[in-house]
């Protein structure tokens, strides 16, 4: 702007200047001349009326010199000026958009699913000071109302256990009863297969609430170790579903909440076995790269298409089309982002020529970065009882009870 300012500037002087000096202008009056004359001597009346009406011409050369010397030395003074001016208005501008940048930088740690980050701007009250206060009380409002929904899931899935682990045993001593037909039995058999479902749901939403709260332990764990865990007590129902499971585990150490890494883990190899053909295979991997650790599992199954695969990790949403929706509740994949989420990772899936999935796990080696600190766990207490009963269910601490 001010280049182009200072170039119109100079470029009206000169066109004043030529117009001033070479267009015609209109001679002087006899009257104005003969009331000059009296105040000039005789001699040099001669000269004042060529000076006034006639030697008015000018040189076009000397008045080209003139033009192009104002031009050229307007232009280094332009350009000169300009460029202090453009190194003072940079200086200027990154000063005034220095707190912006620390708003963006916030905004994007947010859009990473942590809410625990706030701008606390220290500067003086202005519209910037402003914006950036609003901003902090808006995600302020959020963090609330998302701790606020993550305590209601787990405090409704805590009080849900208990009258399902009381509908069970009911369940089991009049299956148990000498006098229980086999049509009694069928029945238990039954609703114990519906009770075990309803368990696996609130569990699944127990591990959703928690891993999207953000509530995690950071303690030095081997992702390798967990697989091989989970790979062990997943053997049996991988032989009862016909499916070969296969591992490649190498160490992989890194900085998690073994708990949650160890439900991501037993989510995928759980997603593998139940969503598969008689026959299929799993195979899991775990190794370590340069700055992340890798879970990678890898299973046969029905096709999917690529447009398909994000609905895989939205809750409660399954490909009721080709899987049996019976098998499980929805939240496998679900749970498997949030906890990546929560640790600083991506979950990602990638559909095989041949039907099946492979399914990637990143997970960074060192705790979150900053803004996905992990919060420390509050001790929470929440009782389900029976009137004239003493059976409570209390959590503290992580541990049931």
């Amino acid at each position: 702007m001010f280049f182009l300012a200072g170039s119109a500037v100079l470029a009206a002087t000169a066109l004043l200047v030529v117009r001033y000096l070479h267009w015609d202008q209109p001679a002087v009056s006899p009257e104005a001349a003969s009331r000059l004359y009296p105040v000039v001597s005789p001699e040099h009346r001669a000269a004042l009326k060529a000076l006034l009406n006639e030697d008015r011409a000018v040189d076009p050369v000397l008045l080209h010199g003139d033009v192009w010397w104002l031009l050229r030395w307007g232009s280094v003074i332009v350009i000169s000026v300009g460029i202090a001016a453009t190194a003072a208005g940079w200086c200027v501008s990154g000063r005034l958009l220095r707190p912006l940048n620390e708003i963006t930088r916030t905004a994007e740690q947010v859009a990473g699913r942590t809410l625990h980050q706030r701008i606390a701007l220290s500067a003086p009250p202005g519209e910037v000071k402003t914006l950036a206060d609003s901003f902090d009380r808006m995600l302020e409002r959020l963090d609330e109302s998302f701790a606020g929904q993550g305590r209601f899931v787990a405090n409704a899935a805590h009080e849900l256990k208990t009258p399902l682990a009381l509908n069970r045993t009911l369940v089991e001593v009049a299956m148990n009863r000498r006098d229980a037909t086999e049509s009694l039995r069928n029945l238990g058999e039954n609703l114990l297969k519906v009770n075990a479902r309803h368990e696996r749901l609130i569990d699944a939403l127990l591990a959703l609430a928690r891993s999207d709260s953000g509530t995690m332990e950071c303690l030095p764990t081997d992702l390798g170790r967990l697989a091989e865990t989970v790979l062990a007590h997943a053997a049996e129902s991988a032989r009862e579903a016909g499916i070969t499971v296969s591992s490649d585990l190498d160490a992989a150490p890194l900085q998690g909440d073994p708990t949650l890494l160890e439900q991501l883990t037993r989510n995928l190899v759980d997603n593998a076995i139940r969503y598969n053909h008689h026959g299929g295979t799993v195979h899991v991997t775990t190794r370590l790269g340069p700055d992340a650790a890798v879970l990678v599992v890898t299973n046969t199954g029905p096709s999917i298409a690529p447009s398909e695969v994000p609905t895989l990790f939205q809750p409660f949403r399954r490909l009721t089309d080709r899987v049996d929706s019976a098998k499980g509740s929805g939240l496998g994949l679900s749970i498997v982002q949030a906890i990546a989420h929560t640790h600083g990772g991506e979950a990602r899936a990638d559909p095989r020529p041949k039907g099946g999935l492979d399914l990637t796990v990143t997970l960074p080696l060192s705790h979150p970065g900053p803004g996905r600190a992990a919060r420390p766990r509050t001790p929470v207490r929440l009782a389900a009882q029976r009137p004239g009963s003493d059976t409570r269910l209390v959590q503290s601490g992580g541990t049931d009870t």
